[in-house]
């Protein structure tokens, strides 16, 4: 059996600590049982690993999450990655194209599709391990997971039976989606279940349904193709066109932590960051990623969360609404995590024939940034903390807090820290955007080994 991940979204119900490139599943607010903060992402695959699934899994994401995956669970899980965002259908296709063609799953083999951020308990992935002999035995075309309601709920998608089954499955009659509480309570006096997104396939049906619409199956040309598949969701393409679909009940606790007020009822800590909550405050969470403290006197059944994209103050039942005010926000992001850091814009200014960006950044111990190069701008760079070494133009030099470097526009550089090691960033330039990056190495490997050739070269030149 294998198991695909699929880690999307904006997540903007949960800004301002979310936006494009660190969506809900990313954001350390859990505790993981060790005292220590956790994001959805890392406590799902915690589980994932201690249920014996680790090596199945694959994650399919865009490429705008990559680093957050590997900042986070490391360099070797296995990530698929769209090249452009086009909905659960196409990114589930690639995903199965990958399987196929590039892991060599059999055909027959059974695949299982959930989301990356669930808030379960870990035997909820026994029940997971049951979906591949469910397939087997009912012969259906989809198995899903079915969690029992345990109130009526109006945000969650239904499933509602036809008949049980002996065999430990439920036969689907037909789905409802979002339905009103008193619509809610007639389906769960009917046994109907919540749709947690966990569905299962043989991998053949998904190979076989691209191919019926005249697409290859092989990765790299999917990939290649990619563009002209049709952005629908998996339900509406595959789910509402089955004949044959069946369900498994979990019991277990479930759910699904897209608002402030559904993450903070799993936040252990009153107050993450700096801040204080005075004591008559009930029911308040303050999450702060400034520097600045933040201080609540006599409120109650709220959230205070800031970082650098913004300040939200809201009444917990009225957080949801949130997406709706902030979705034309058009900002520059302000604070990224990276697969070597982190950084975070400090000022952002535009003139009339050019830009101002500064930066404070973050490289943690033992990793690097790219050798890399600018056509639109120049960057300075003042190393605030930590030590490490800089190639610049084909050298590799020591730095240390304190030095100052400049980098002209189309200087080949890249920077690695011996330890955490953190400066400030100066672009200046007409166009100072992420396509302006050229990037000729990644690992500092390549980089040394690139930057002796360089020196050979340099060293050659001086004898004649």
């Amino acid at each position: 059996m294998k198991l695909v991940l699929l880690s999307g979204g904006s997540g903007k119900r949960l800004w301002p600590l979310s936006n494009d490139a660190r969506s809900k599943q990313f954001l350390k607010v859990l505790d993981n049982g060790n005292g220590e903060q956790e994001s959805m992402v890392q406590r799902v695959w915690r589980q994932i690993t201690a249920s014996g699934l680790g090596k199945s899994a694959v994650i399919a994401t865009g490429g705008g999450q990559l680093d957050m995956i590997q900042s986070q669970l490391g360099n070797d899980v296995p990530v698929v990655v769209e090249p452009e965002r086009r909905d659960t259908f196409p990114a589930i296709a690639l995903a199965a194209s990958y399987l196929h063609s590039v892991q060599a799953v059999d055909p027959g083999e059974a695949v299982v599709v959930m989301p990356v951020d669930p808030y379960v308990e870990v035997n909820f992935f026994e029940v997971v391990k049951q979906l591949e002999g469910v397939l087997q035995v009912s012969g259906a075309e989809l198995a899903l997971i079915g969690v029992k309601p345990t109130y009526p709920s109006e945000k969650y998608g239904y499933i509602v039976p036809d008949k049980p089954s002996e065999t430990g499955f439920i036969k689907v009659s037909h789905f409802a989606e979002k339905p009103s509480e008193r619509q809610a309570r007639e389906l769960i006096a009917m046994n109907a279940l919540w749709n947690c997104g966990v569905f299962a396939f043989r991998l053949g049906h998904i190979l076989a349904l691209l191919q019926d619409k005249g697409f290859p199956v092989e990765h790299k040309e999917l990939l290649r193709n990619y563009g002209k598949l049709p952005k629908i969701s998996f339900d509406y393409e595959v789910v509402e066109k089955a004949g044959n679909i069946v369900a498994v009940q979990y019991d277990g606790s479930w759910k699904d932590l897209g608002t402030w007020n559904t993450l903070t009822e799993e936040i252990a800590n009153q107050v993450i960051g700096n801040g204080i909550v005075s004591g008559d405050c009930s029911n308040t969470h303050v999450i702060n990623e400034l520097d600045i403290p933040v201080t609540v006197l006599g409120l109650s059944n709220i959230v205070v969360a800031a970082s650098p994209d913004g300040l939200l103050v809201t009444d917990k039942a009225a957080s949801p609404r949130v997406k709706e005010l902030v979705a034309d926000f058009q900002n520059r992001l302000m604070y990224e995590e990276r697969r070597w850091g982190w950084y975070r814009v400090l000022d952002f200014t535009k003139f009339q024939d050019y830009e101002v960006l500064t930066k404070r950044i973050c490289i943690q111990a033992g990793k690097n940034l790219s050798y890399q190069v600018h056509h639109k701008r120049k960057e300075v760079w003042t190393i605030i903390s930590g030590e490490g070494e800089v190639a610049f133009d084909g050298v590799i030099y020591p730095v240390k807090p304190g030095d100052v470097l400049q980098l002209p526009v189309g200087a080949k550089h890249a920077i690695k820290a011996d330890t955490d090691l953190q400066f400030i960033e100066v672009q200046t330039g007409s166009q100072l955007v992420e396509e302006d990056i050229v990037r000729l190495c990644m690992t500092w490997e390549e980089i040394c080994a690139v930057c002796r050739v360089a020196e050979s070269e340099i060293a050659a030149a001086k004898l004649f």
